[in-house]
């Protein structure tokens, strides 16, 4: 039965549209699941996937918010795993819970800054001209300053919290997608299958949405994916300086700037959090690498 499943994924001669999807999955996740890079990186997201959902049953009943004044600032024991912060409160269930604010924050900046490059990107690429001009040219002022103090700026002109956090970053993170697609789109629109669409007589929306976008879809989750790194540190930091995810949300970048004046003496304050925050944002780095390796076109296989 498994045997002929497989057979059935990889017939190169598929008989339906569902046959012809599922096949192209099941050998991008075969390719991901044969490159060392790229499984390992899976395997840290879906562990942050897993202890954002079931960060409740892992903390042992310990509320992330809940302070125990009497034991400020206790190491690490069998009581509290990863010690204590200034007020009290478990590191541990903080920690837990903070990749559910984490995870949080990277799909809803995921679902803003995707739709937004490609359809920017597609309509430059595909119109031409000076909607391509104009479009451009918007994202060049966007790209000419610092990812980091550009989303400082809109943060701290929108004031703190997540939702704000989200927005700011989300408005210093597209530029680079609606590039990609763009030059995908370019490359796609001079290609003889459209040509022939266009002597069908099929319009300019469908053309982009049936045709182009989804040619151009890979490309993007690859970058998204290699970007999510610097969308959870760039997370950390407004939340370092106050501007993300605000007290008593338990984030991991606040969690490093509330522990950053006892780092000599109660280094598990900020040491934890930050050790999180380096092991997923290296797992999106290895899922992207590996993605981009899976996708590339010019890779020999």
């Amino acid at each position: 039965m498994t045997q002929s499943l497989v057979q059935w994924l990889q017939d190169e001669a598929p008989r339906s549209r569902k046959q012809a999807a599922l096949g192209n999955l099941f050998r991008a996740m075969r390719a991901v699941v044969t490159n060392p890079a790229a499984l390992t990186g899976l395997i840290i997201v879906t562990l942050l996937i897993l202890v954002a959902i079931l960060a409740s049953l892992l903390a042992r009943g310990i509320s992330p918010l809940s302070q125990d004044l009497v034991n400020r600032l206790a190491a690490p024991s069998a009581e509290h795993w990863f010690g204590t912060d200034e007020l009290g409160r478990d590191i541990y269930a903080r920690t837990l819970f903070g990749a559910k604010v984490t995870l949080t924050i990277v799909m809803l900046v995921s679902v803003v800054v995707a739709p937004i490059g490609l359809a920017v990107g597609t309509l430059a690429g595909y119109l031409g001209g000076w909607v391509d001009a104009m479009l451009m040219r918007i994202t060049d002022i966007f790209l000419a300053f610092p990812r980091l103090v550009l989303a400082l700026a809109f943060a701290a002109a929108l004031g703190p919290g997540i939702e704000n956090a989200v927005i700011a970053i989300s408005l210093t993170t597209w530029p680079p997608y609606a590039r990609i697609a763009r030059a995908e789109t370019i490359t796609i629109a001079k290609s003889e299958f459209i040509q022939a669409v266009v002597l069908q007589g099929a319009s300019t929306w469908r053309i982009l949405f049936k045709h182009i976008v989804p040619l151009c879809l890979s490309s993007v989750i690859v970058r998204l994916t290699l970007d999510m790194a610097g969308i959870i540190l760039t997370a950390a930091g407004l939340g370092f300086l106050g501007l993300g995810a605000q007290p008593p949300t338990p984030e991991w970048g606040a969690m490093v700037s509330a522990g950053r004046n006892v780092i000599l003496d109660q280094w598990w304050v900020a040491t934890i959090p930050g050790i999180a925050i380096f092991i997923v944002s290296l797992g999106f780095n290895l899922l992207g690498d590996g993605l981009r390796d899976v996708f590339d076109p010019k890779a020999e296989r």
